[in-house]
């Protein structure tokens, strides 16, 4: 498609200066919606327009959440990896968000260990919760000393299975190479990756905005997060834009092959 009229090219430039891209699902909006294209082009670009965040914190939030695997939007990751590293990301710094991406499979793990003990303890089958070995409070202070924080799974965890709690907080907290993320942006991105919608969890996003509030981040700046993880609901647009398109060129070329 091609030859824009002036408003529809009005319309383009006005987007891609608000988002920074175009893709074949705007393009196809712009035919077929110009009107909600030109809404979301505005409700999108809000966040990036007024609040604090870096334009590379932007794109690297938008990594996490494309990269997730409640998501896994790979042509958004694409994108967004390209935009990232343009911004001034390094290659370190994509890894430390996919690393937190890939820890974001304890969510499910740590509320059913609490449920778990919930339901046990509802059934009367609670354990019993002897002194705590030398290694449990050294994994345990391992893990505030870190994180500054001890949530109810951590506890769950430690007493069930203290092996399971030591490679778990490998995954957390160990290895980050020189050139990654500061502690700051790794809590930023975790609020995001646990507000998304696609992976909700209220109870460790309240736990990572403490964090956050803890280390002095900016209300505004968390805030502006919680606007951006709102927008992967395009990516219905995203993949059935070009889906509608393809059908109605199918259906045209049908119906001229019919006429002749």
């Amino acid at each position: 498609m091609s030859n824009l009229t002036p408003e529809q090219q009005a319309l383009k430039d006005a987007y891609v200066k608000a988002r920074g891209y175009w893709r074949p699902w705007t393009e196809g909006l712009l035919r077929l919606d110009p009107e909600f294209l030109q809404i979301y082009g505005r409700y999108a670009g809000y966040a990036a327009e007024n609040g604090p965040l870096s334009s590379k914190m932007r794109e690297l939030i938008y990594v996490a959440l494309d990269g997730s695997a409640t998501h896994l939007f790979r042509s958004g990751l694409a994108l967004h990896l390209v935009l990232a590293l343009q911004t001034g990301a390094s290659a370190q710094e994509i890894i430390d968000v996919l690393r937190l991406a890939t820890a974001q499979g304890l969510d499910g793990s740590n509320v059913g260990i609490n449920i778990l003990a919930e339901e046990l303890a509802s059934a009367g089958l609670a354990v019993d919760q002897p002194e705590l070995t030398d290694e449990q409070r050294a994994l345990r202070s391992a893990y505030m000393a870190k994180f500054g924080d001890w949530p109810d799974f951590c506890e769950q965890w430690l007493r069930r299975d203290p092996g399971y709690f030591a490679v778990l907080l490998d995954l957390l907290a160990g290895g980050h190479a020189e050139g990654g993320l500061d502690q700051r942006s790794r809590c930023l991105i975790s609020i995001a990756l646990n507000a998304c919608f696609t992976a909700l969890d209220p109870h460790g996003l309240r736990v990572q905005i403490r964090r956050a509030l803890r280390l002095g981040i900016d209300q505004r700046e968390i805030v502006q997060v919680l606007q951006m993880t709102a927008h992967l609901g395009v990516h219905a647009c995203a993949v059935g834009v070009p889906v509608l398109m393809e059908a109605l060129d199918e259906r045209s070329r049908a119906g001229a092959g019919g006429a002749e």
